[in-house]
């Protein structure tokens, strides 16, 4: 049993104990509950897994900051599935609730800008992309932030897994933060966590050895390496294009056969990492 299952459980026992008037025994078995459950591993953070019970718990048990992970549902090429963005920001930010100890994390919103629908523009022109207006991006990572926040999160946190909506992120959480004024909650951009994925993992994939030409920008050896280390159903490698040629005609930049599982951990660790300490950094902040 983990802290927020013992917490739903104590919850649920003190409720019981309220209405039958047994309130000294029910809180001390209460108290060791949590306090038998307070370091257990691997605890459920993922918020649609969790009952209302659990969720109200975890909140009185200090689990305040709620985390928003921004997927994407695009063309990665013949080797890579379209929710790539969103199998990686899943597992990514259950990693970060982890290990900041104190967050719970929305389900994943798939649905984002991915360029003009008709005539079709950018990832668009691939089968399969999905792709909305911006104004209703904003608006449904608006309203989940409002939604959190009458339920108690006072901390809520936007991490995006694709670069074309970043600044709509960030433009959503400031937004958030002067129509929140003085009423205790605030909404943070964690920039770092796309970030930690551009320019560190690549250098740690050149000091592996691999090229810029390999490493590249979409479904290259960078963006595949992650998902074969988060998601490895996620990648067919017998449908990789046989060349950069072909690839670059399939919607590839860069050489996805260069990837690996080892190459991936390094941007996970480096995302991990990064987006923990810019996250607990914004947090302390009064």
């Amino acid at each position: 049993m983990d802290l927020i299952q013992a917490s739903g459980a104590a919850a649920t026992i003190g409720y019981i104990a309220r209405r039958q008037n047994l309130g000294c025994l029910m809180r001390l078995l209460l108290s060791l509950m949590l306090l038998c459950c307070a370091t257990a591993h691997g605890a459920e953070v993922a918020l649609e897994d969790l009952t209302t019970i659990q969720v109200r718990a975890a909140l009185s048990a200090g689990h305040t900051v709620a985390i928003v992970p921004v997927g994407g549902t695009e063309q990665n090429g013949p080797h890579m599935v379209l929710g790539k963005h969103n199998q990686r920001v899943r597992a990514l930010a259950a990693r970060i609730a982890r290990e900041l100890g104190n967050a719970l994390v929305a389900p994943v919103l798939s649905y984002v800008p991915e360029g003009q629908i008709s005539p079709p523009t950018e990832h668009m022109r691939h089968a399969g992309t999905l792709s909305i207006p911006d104004a209703a991006f904003k608006s449904v990572l608006a309203a989940t932030g409002r939604s959190l926040k009458q339920h108690g999160f006072t901390e809520i946190v936007y991490l995006g897994d694709s670069g074309n909506y970043q600044h709509l992120l960030q433009e959503v959480a400031a937004g958030l933060n002067k129509e929140w004024a003085g009423r205790g909650a605030r909404a943070h951009f964690i920039k770092e966590y796309y970030q930690a994925a551009q320019a560190p993992f690549m250098a740690a994939l050149r000091a592996k050895g691999l090229s810029d030409a390999q490493i590249g920008s979409h479904a290259g050896a960078a963006d595949t390496a992650l998902l074969m280390a988060l998601h490895p159903a996620g990648v067919h490698a017998q449908a990789m294009p046989r060349d950069m040629q072909q690839g670059a005609s399939l919607g590839v930049r860069g050489d996805p056969r260069a990837a690996s599982v080892e190459l991936g951990q390094l941007g996970v660790d480096l995302i991990v990492t990064r987006s923990v300490a810019a996250i607990r950094q914004a947090t302390s902040r009064p």
